[in-house]
């Protein structure tokens, strides 16, 4: 597939762009920009991501599912991918910013071809200041992450060791004022180390998707009528572990009784857990 590319010169590109030091001074453009009345929300990390970042990602952006945000990012391996493909799957625009040109030829990484594709498919779009048979090079990435963090009215970050280009994000959507939020992790994880210390020097902590919507401006749904929702877009899996729920059980009773591999029913019930389906208490897993 071959991009049909717009070039975005000055009157034409979003106003929180023009409003950064060194603002762009064109960009291409494959796709469709977020309307004026969507909120961006950039979400970066790590790209050797843990099972934890990759299931804190599902779990964020899947509250946000019906609210007018699009989620940005730099489509790099990782953090980066994950986020815009749980944007798409919860029905959000994904907009992703390129440290190489919109063309098959160039593509940084090149695995991520198709799934740009899937992003302009699906209503997104894909953003390079570069031409499109510019290769990536090593300094277009703070320049691209630039304007990850310029168009954004807030950055989440979600993994990020204690020296990385994840924080140097975090750093410039300081200086353009934007809010930062930061999902706590484990202390003995490096992948947290640079979390932690965002949220001590004054980050918001973000432990559940409300906190993003507050942070955003949006007004949060009361905690039974979310509840509900959760509970009507269950998965084959997640309906029967509800089933086999109707009295609080022990985690490995319940794994015996799920009649599947123990990783993925364990990983079941993690993502579950996640979303806050069920939770377990004194040893027994139940109904949250």
């Amino acid at each position: 597939m071959k991009f049909d590319l717009r070039i975005l010169e000055k009157e034409n590109i979003p106003k929180s762009l023009l409003e950064i030091p060194q603002p762009p001074k064109k960009l291409y453009i494959a796709g469709n920009l977020p309307d004026e009345d969507t909120v961006c929300l950039a979400v970066v990390g790590s790209r050797k991501c843990t099972t934890y970042g990759k299931d804190v990602v599902k779990k964020l952006i899947s509250g946000l599912k019906g609210y007018p945000i699009a989620i940005v990012s730099g489509l790099a391996v990782g953090i980066d991918v994950i986020a815009h493909q749980c944007a798409i799957q919860n029905g959000l625009q994904a907009v992703a910013f390129l440290g190489n040109g919109i063309s098959k030829e160039v593509f940084y990484p090149s695995s991520n071809w198709n799934f740009a594709e899937e992003i302009v498919n699906a209503g997104g779009c894909l953003i390079s200041e570069f031409p499109p048979e510019r290769k990536a090079e090593i300094y277009h990435f703070p320049m691209r992450n630039r304007l990850v963090a310029g168009i954004s009215k807030a950055v989440l970050i979600i993994e990020a060791e204690e020296k990385s280009g994840t924080l140097v994000t975090a750093r410039m959507a300081l200086d353009y004022n934007r809010e930062v939020l930061a999902v706590p992790g484990n202390i003995n994880s490096p992948n947290s180390k640079g979390t932690n210390k965002l949220i001590r020097e004054g980050a918001t902590p973000i432990t559940c998707s409300e906190d993003i919507l507050e942070a955003l401006g949006f007004e949060t749904e009361e905690n039974e009528e979310k509840q509900m929702k959760l509970f009507e877009d269950l998965s084959p899996e997640e309906k029967m572990v509800v089933e086999l729920l109707r009295e609080p059980i022990e985690r490995d009773e319940l794994i015996r009784t799920m009649k599947m591999p123990t990783q993925k029913a364990n990983s079941i019930l993690s993502i579950m857990e996640i979303k806050g389906l069920i939770k377990e208490e004194l040893g027994e897993i139940r109904i949250a």
